[in-house]
């Protein structure tokens, strides 16, 4: 009964033909792109804190340069998103929802548990940018596009997460770096 245990043999994803059986067979579908083939990180949440996955991810990239990441959106943890809010500006204007910092961090745990849960179920949608003109020195006006406070904390906290896999791909003199050295 509790004997080794055995996979299930290997399904292969086939496409049925149009034509009647015989005349036509049946198309092979073509593999995943990427690195599918290769083995999968763990998939449960570890003890390990966001800045030591990060590292890893940043190692992983900086080590592998032609190896494309596939999966990131397990590192858009709770606390990756409790960081990116507590790192966002205390006095930044709120965007089309209303919401400020001051007004978000009285609930902040529910907050950002929801935001994570929307996140990962696929419900959560940006919302529309609230649109600002500021007056420049010639008469005309700049526009400025405020982003609600849940959208800044999906920004930041994705912005962290890309910079990780993206930043040993560009020098030290190329545009603007994150965490350049003084």
């Amino acid at each position: 009964m509790y004997g080794e245990e055995k996979s299930d043999s290997l399904i292969v994803a086939a496409k049925q033909a149009n034509n009647p059986k015989g005349a036509e067979s049946v198309e092979r579908r073509s593999g995943a792109k990427g690195n599918a083939e290769q083995p999968h990180m763990r998939r449960t949440q570890s003890r390990e804190s966001m800045s030591q996955r990060l590292s890893r991810v940043r190692e992983a990239a900086k080590q592998r340069k032609k190896e494309r990441f596939t999966a990131l959106f397990h590192l858009l943890t709770v606390e990756a998103l409790e960081a990116a809010f507590l790192s966002l500006s205390r006095k930044a204007a709120a965007g089309v929802d209303g919401i400020r910092w001051m007004d978000y961090a009285g609930n902040m745990k529910n907050n950002i548990t929801d935001l994570h849960r929307r996140l990962h179920q696929g419900s959560y949608r940006a919302q529309p940018g609230r649109r600002h003109y500021i007056p420049k020195a010639d008469g005309k006006q700049r526009p400025l596009g405020i982003a609600s406070l849940e959208d800044k904390i999906v920004q930041y906290a994705l912005v962290k997460i890309l910079n990780a896999v993206y930043e040993n791909d560009f020098s030290m003199f190329s545009s603007f770096r994150w965490q350049s050295p003084s």
